[in-house]
C-alpha cells in the first residue's frame, strides 16, 4: 500500500563559531564537545519540545577516527543531556557529510518512520588531519590511471579545474578577497547571531616560576577566519602550493577549521503537538559523481538534479550557499551552471569563514534557514564538491 510523503521541517538550527585549526580557539577542544554545544544550542531554540520525542541523531564527520570516532553521534547526544532513548549514527560523505545527515533525517520523517530527528556534523581538523591519522589507500588505485585521481590531494584537483575551466589566478584572488569582505560585513552587522551558539573555552598555561597551572576561561562568539588585512596585493604575493606553476594558493583556498552544527527536524504532527515554529522545509537533495581528479566540479551535476527533484529552476533560488573549497572550483561551478553570483554566499564562504569538513553542511544549512527567515526569502540551496569526485546539493524553503 502506497504511503504519502510528508513534509520535514527544520525547527531549530545552531552552530558553533568556526575556529582556525591548530592555532585557533578550539585547537584543544574535542569535536564531540563542539557537537554537544551545537546540540544544546539547537535544543534551546525549541523549549517546548520534549527531548524524549527525538528518535535518532544523525551526525556527519569526514574523518571519523580518533577523538571523533566511536560513533560520535551517540556519545554527543548523551553528553548533551538527551535521554537514553535517543539513538545515534555517524555518517561520512566527506565534505557533504553534514548535508547528507540532514537529508537522511528528513527522509526518515518524510516516509513516516520518525517525527523528530536531530542532524548535524562535527569536525576538528586540529585533532584529526585532513586525510586522517593513518590514511591507507587501496593499492589498486595506483595500478590503473583511471583510478589514480582518488589519491590526488584536493589542491591538485583544484589546479586541474583551474586549468580545464581557464580560471585565472587574478579571478581566484578577487573571489577570495570578496569572501573575506562579505564575511567581515556580515559579522559587523550581526548576521550570524541567530545561528551561533557561543562556546566557552578553558585555557591552561603552566607557570614555570611557581609550578602552578594558570586557568583562563573565555567565550568564543565569532568565526575566527575572516581577516581585515586581506588585500589583492597580499593575496598576489602568496605562492602556489600544489603545483610548481599553479594558481591555487593558501589565500584562495578554504581554511582548515574546527566546528560543529546541529539542526532539529520535525514532522507536521510534531510541529502541532509541541507548538513549534518551523524555520524551513527540506525540499530536495541530490548527489552525483564526477571524475575524482576534478572533484571540485561536482555541484555542476548535483545542482540540476536537486532542482529537478524540487520542480524548481535556478531563477527560483533566492540564496545559494556554495561551499568555497577553492576559488577555482567555485568560479567554475558558478560559470558552468549559470548561478547568479550576487546570490552566491552573500555572507562570505569557506575561504573566509572556514571549512570544518563534515560539519560544513550543517553549519551552512543553519546559515541558510536563518537567512531565509530573516530576509523573508523563499528558496535557498546548499551545494558543495566532495572528495573522490562527488557533488551534493540540498534545497530549503522558508516555512
Amino acid at each position: 500500500m502506497s504511503q504519502q510523503i510528508q513534509d520535514a521541517y527544520i525547527v531549530a538550527a545552531s552552530r558553533t563559531p568556526i575556529g582556525r585549526s591548530h592555532r585557533g580557539a578550539f585547537r584543544h577542544t574535542r569535536p564531540d564537545d563542539l557537537l554537544v554545544a551545537a546540540m544544546r544550542g539547537a535544543l534551546a531554540q525549541v523549549p517546548t519540545l520534549d527531548p524524549k520525542a527525538i528518535e535518532d541523531a544523525i551526525i556527519g564527520c569526514a574523518m571519523p577516527e580518533g577523538p571523533q570516532g566511536l560513533n560520535m553521534a551517540r556519545v554527543a547526544a548523551l553528553l548533551a543531556g538527551l535521554p537514553n532513548s535517543v539513538g545515534g549514527i555517524t555518517v561520512n560523505r566527506f565534505c557533504a557529510s553534514g548535508l547528507s545527515a540532514i537529508q537522511m533525517a528528513a527522509d526518515r520523517i518524510r516516509v513516516g518512520e520518525a517525527d523528530v530527528m536531530i542532524a548535524g556534523g562535527a569536525e576538528s581538523m586540529s585533532l584529526v588531519p585532513m586525510s586522517g591519522n593513518t590514511p591507507s589507500f587501496n593499492p589498486t588505485i595506483f595500478e590503473r590511471d583511471e583510478h589514480l585521481g582518488i589519491a590526488y590531494g584536493m589542491g591538485l584537483t583544484a589546479e586541474k579545474v583551474a586549468t580545464q575551466w581557464k580560471v585565472s589566478r587574478e579571478a581566484q584572488d578577487a573571489f577570495a578577497l570578496a569572501s573575506h569582505q562579505k564575511a567581515l560585513a556580515a559579522q559587523a552587522a550581526g548576521e550570524f547571531s541567530d545561528e551561533i551558539t557561543p562556546v566557552e573555552v578553558i585555557e591552561r598555561t603552566p607557570d614555570l616560576d611557581t609550578g602552578e597551572v594558570r586557568t583562563r576561561t573565555r567565550t568564543v562568539t565569532l568565526d575566527e577566519g575572516p581577516r581585515v588585512d586581506t588585500s589583492l596585493a597580499g593575496l598576489a604575493r602568496l605562492k602556489a602550493v600544489f603545483a610548481a606553476r599553479g594558481s591555487v594558493t593558501a589565500g584562495n583556498s578554504s581554511q582548515t577549521s574546527d566546528g560543529a552544527g546541529a539542526l532539529i527536524l520535525a514532522s507536521d504532527k510534531a510541529v502541532r503537538q509541541f507548538g513549534l515554529t518551523p524555520l524551513a522545509r527540506f525540499v530536495s537533495f541530490a548527489s552525483r559523481g564526477v571524475p575524482p581528479e576534478i572533484m571540485g566540479i561536482g555541484p555542476i551535476e548535483a545542482i540540476p538534479a536537486a532542482l529537478r527533484s524540487a520542480g524548481l529552476s535556478l531563477a527560483d533560488l533566492d540564496w545559494i550557499e556554495l561551499n568555497e573549497a577553492f576559488a577555482a572550483q567555485s568560479l567554475a561551478v558558478i560559470d558552468s551552471v549559470g548561478l547568479d553570483a550576487a546570490r552566491v554566499n552573500p555572507l562570505g564562504g569557506a575561504i573566509a569563514l572556514g571549512h570544518p569538513l563534515g560539519a560544513t553542511g550543517a553549519i551552512r544549512a543553519a546559515t541558510i534557514v536563518h537567512a531565509l527567515r530573516r530576509r523573508q526569502l523563499k528558496y535557498g540551496m546548499l551545494t558543495m564538491c566532495v572528495g573522490t569526485g562527488q557533488g551534493a546539493a540540498g534545497i530549503f524553503e522558508r516555512a
